[in-house]
């Protein structure tokens, strides 16, 4: 693994961030149908609601698996590929094993809060639901006009950064 520091990038733009995790969402619906497939095969689930909790910590697995081994390899997702963003420690150096699995942890609260607000006003139903989860994405996003350089709160804590990649040189400007 390169232990070189990355050259003093600049942050990526909201823009890119905010479009990255959405396709990043699109990617993860299949990786995580495969896995629910695997672990129905395996368990022989037959019900949606049979081994309901099971599913569910193994999808919180793959994923944490998924994420950490593409933030510790390239520092960059295959959707962080398409938008040119790459996680990189503070100091612009590659992110480590443990590094990356607590911002997976922490990364969680984009969600958390608007489920469990959700869950506590008693709300029933999808759509009331993603509105409380949505508003509360919108206030988690809003919230990197706090930081300096413009980052998510979870990698204010973990001292990692999202940064700009440079658009690979075409032919015709290296000629």
């Amino acid at each position: 693994m390169n232990t070189t520091p990355c050259q003093a990038a600049p942050a990526a733009p909201l823009r890119r961030r905010l479009a990255a995790l959405l396709y990043e969402g699109v990617l993860l619906f299949g990786v995580s149908m495969v896995a629910a497939g695997i672990y129905a095969a395996l368990t022989q689930q037959r019900h949606a609601l049979q081994g309901k909790i099971g599913l569910q910590l193994v999808l919180v697995a793959v994923l944490g698996l998924y994420f950490t081994w593409f933030w510790t390899h390239g520092g960059q997702t295959l959707a962080m590929q398409t938008w040119r963003v790459r996680l990189q420690r503070a100091d612009g150096m590659p992110v480590g094993v443990v590094r990356a699995l607590v911002r997976y942890v922490l990364a969680w609260l984009w969600f958390v809060p608007g489920l469990l607000a959700a869950h506590l006003a008693g709300l029933a139903g999808v759509w009331p639901i993603t509105a409380v989860v949505l508003t509360g994405m919108v206030a988690y996003a809003t919230a990197t006009r706090l930081h300096p350089d413009r980052q998510f709160p979870h990698d204010a804590i973990c001292g990692t950064r999202l940064v700009d990649v440079p658009r690979p040189a075409t032919a015709a400007k290296r000629a």
